[in-house]
């Protein structure tokens, strides 16, 4: 399978920001328990890459992602460390042709015609809508579909367990970010056993769809 079928298969991308590396594998491995072996590392804290990279090695049945990528030399690092996509805030023409030229898939975020529109010289088949419900949520999505009918959207920000599914059911998801099984309070508290519960939750919430 592609990045993005892997990725719609699997229809929940946690949303992980990793202080210590030392967590990075414990993380994966809460997650693998829990059903989702697919984690996008943000790069929000200097961890990012080597927890990428550890994950990787240690972990190689996990499809693993870059997050907050906000510059190119973020992304030539998290694309040597190996990650398997790249996900973008907001749009970069430069970003995104850095992981083209590389191979690499790319989530640039978006939240207007405007942005989307500078999106398709690249042909992308998937872009991220964020933040989510900040503008509009659903219902901006379906209307940004409109006039964009071939392009799909990984929802992010905002997104739970109580709204989960009803982005998933549209047909213009492929996947939705989220980060509510992923805390940051359960991770520095080394709480991967409650991580693996919420991710267990989850993805019998998604299978029920």
């Amino acid at each position: 399978m592609t990045i993005y079928e892997k990725i719609e298969n699997h229809r929940l991308v946690p949303v992980v920001a990793l202080n210590d590396v030392s967590d990075a594998v414990k993380l994966a491995d809460a997650l693998i328990a829990g059903g989702l072996p697919v984690a996008e590392v943000t790069f929000r804290t200097s961890a990012a890459e080597e927890a990428i990279r550890l994950i990787n090695k240690e972990r190689p049945e996990m499809l693993v992602g870059a997050g907050t990528v906000t510059n190119v030399k973020q992304a030539l690092a998290a694309i040597n460390a190996g990650a398997q996509f790249l996900v973008t805030p907001g749009f970069s023409d430069e970003i995104t042709a850095s992981a083209i030229e590389h191979g690499v898939p790319i989530f640039p975020g978006v939240c207007t015609p405007t942005e989307i529109m500078k999106t398709l010289r690249y042909e992308l088949p998937v872009l991220k809508f964020f933040p989510a419900s900040q503008y509009g949520g659903l219902g901006t999505l379906k209307a940004l579909n409109g006039p964009f009918p071939n392009i799909r959207f990984m929802p992010t920000g905002g997104i739970n367990k109580d709204n989960v599914t009803e982005y998933l059911k549209y047909h213009g998801v492929i996947a939705c970010g989220g980060s509510w099984m992923v805390s940051p309070k359960l991770i520095s508290e080394g709480n991967f056993g409650k991580i693996t519960e919420l991710t267990k939750e989850a993805v019998a919430l998604i299978s029920a769809l």
